[in-house]
Parts: structure tokens; sequence; C-alpha cells
């Protein structure tokens, strides 16, 4: 059973892709926090099963949150991107500048003050006691500022990052509070465990993209998706401090940011230590993606016209 919120928001236009759909609709609701059950274990494995999601309201600690923020937004600055006539920490950006993928800047991704979110005590203590095993983490972290009519298209991140433990977890964390205007991330939600999405999950989530050199986005179009194929969006606005945790096979994109400030969020992944792990990302320089991206790939269109979804 889907299990979406009510929102105040109810009736709001939200666009994604090329769609706009209504909050509240058919096709997009609300998703549900779990800091009721926070002190469950069984119960946390059991929700995580059943919405493919763990929406977890202050987990971190805002200040440490935002001092992890004033380091991106100095750099952002640093590189021409903000707008100096207002405040940094309104995050403007300068007229014509696009968002920025940040996951290769070590000097930020590795600074004190961001490692003290994405490796605080707070989360790795979360899935020490969510695994009820020791936890590591990718040594790459991925870092965005999307800016102006940015979002990101539907994909499961098995399609990455799956050469290692099945039991792999993504956290996304914003570095801002982003309401709806900014492009919050949006789930399908499903599309982890849904008999509709099965054929997908064992074609597209099989596939590596290094391997196979095929554009990792499944689809811009989450409306064709629901018709389709079942499911429901679902999406909330965030506060620093909150966290949306998902495993490899749930699909996932954003809301597209309507604002003319960066939306800076980061995902890091979480595994058992004892577990096999992707050497793509992990070591002192991580190898990353060597394949994807260095030569024209397969577009999506012709791969799922390959594998008859």
């Amino acid at each position: 059973m889907l299990r979406l919120m009510s929102s105040g928001n109810t009736g709001k236009i939200l666009k994604m892709g090329n769609c706009e759909m209504e909050l509240g609709g058919p096709y997009l609701g609300t998703l549900r926090d779990s800091n009721d059950i926070l002190a469950d274990v069984s119960a946390l494995r059991e929700r995580i099963d059943e919405d493919g999601y763990l929406l977890i309201r202050g987990l971190q600690r805002r200040e440490n949150v935002e001092a992890g923020r004033r380091v991106i937004l100095e750099n952002l600055a640093e590189n021409g991107q903000i707008d100096c006539a207002h405040d940094l920490d309104d995050a403007v950006m300068v007229e014509g500048a696009g968002g920025g993928f940040l996951g290769g800047a070590k000097r930020v991704t590795h600074a004190d003050e961001f490692l003290g979110v994405v490796e605080s005590p707070e989360i790795m203590g979360f899935f020490d006691f969510y695994f009820g095993e020791p936890t590591r983490t990718f040594d790459y972290k991925w870092l965005r500022a999307v800016g102006t009519g940015g979002s990101t298209g539907f994909h499961y991140d098995a399609v990455y990052m799956s050469r290692g433990s099945e039991r792999l977890h993504t956290v996304w964390t914003p570095f801002s509070d982003t309401s709806y205007a900014d492009g919050p991330l949006a789930l399908l939600l499903g599309s982890h465990d849904l008999p509709s999405y099965e054929k997908i999950r064992e074609t597209y989530g099989r596939m590596d993209v290094d391997r196979d050199n095929v554009g990792g986005w499944f689809s811009h179009d989450p409306v064709d998706m629901i018709d389709r194929y079942g499911g429901r969006l679902g999406t909330t606005e965030f506060q620093m401090g909150d966290v949306l945790i998902f495993g490899l096979f749930t699909m996932h994109g954003s809301i597209v940011n309507e604002t003319n400030r960066f939306r800076i969020s980061a995902d890091t992944r979480y595994q058992p230590a004892a577990d096999s792990i992707d050497e793509r990302w992990v070591g002192e320089t991580p190898k990353a993606h060597y394949k994807w991206g260095k030569e024209p790939q397969i577009p999506m269109k012709d791969a799922r016209a390959e594998w008859g979804i």
C-alpha cells in the first residue's frame, strides 16, 4: 500500500521535467516521516520495505548542516556563481549561472564541516543501529547545487553503484531549507516492489552504466511512468537536519527549481562494513565512472525499446 500524508499545500502545482502535477492530486502526494518509530529497528526495516524510503526529521544537527552549507556557498562564491549583491546565505545565483555538480571537489566534499554532516555520529550511529552491525560510507561524495530550472530525471541508483553490497542505502541531505519551489527530491513510490515494475527492475535496474554505456536516467516523464506502471510520486518540504533514506531500487528524481537561488543537497551512500563494496567509489582517489560519459552513449529510448519497457 502506498502511504502518503496530507499537506497544507494541497492544490499547489509542481513541475517535473515537462509535467505539471497538482500536489494532492492523482499523481503526487507528500511523504510521511518515520520519527515515531526511530527507536524501533524492526519497525524501521518494515517501513522501508513497505514504503521504499525513510524520512527522518531533524536527524542531523542543524548547526552542523549550516557549517557545511557555508563551506559550499563560499566555494560557489569563489567560482563567481553567487550574486554578491545578496547575503551569501541566500544562495542567490548570478544571472545566467547554471547549476553545478561538486562531487569531485574534494576541498569541499572532504572539508571537515561537510564530513561533519555526512559522516556525523548521528548518521553513522543510525546505520549501525539499522544494520545491526558496523557501517561504512563511500569515500566519494555526491554534492549538487541545482540552479534555476534544474531538476533530475528519474533513475535507480543501482545502475551507478551496484557492484558491491545489495544493502547499500542512499541518504539525500538538503544543505538548505528546501521548499517545494526550490525543487526537492521526489520518489516514485512502489517502484521498489510493485509487480508492474518488475521488468524495469530486472532490465534497466540490472544495467551498469560503465559496463553498458547507456544513459542513466530512465525517464523525464513521471506521468507517463505512472500511467504505464502504477505507483504515485511523493515529495515534501525539508528543513536543514532532515534526511531521506532509500535503497538501490527506489526510483527518484527531483522537482524543478523555480527560484533564483541554488538548491544545495548531497547524496551519500552507506552499507554494512563487512559487505563487499563497489570499488569505483572508495579510496583516496576513487576511480568513479571510468567509461560512462567518456564516449557516445546508447540513448535510453533505444535501450528501453530493446528491453521492451
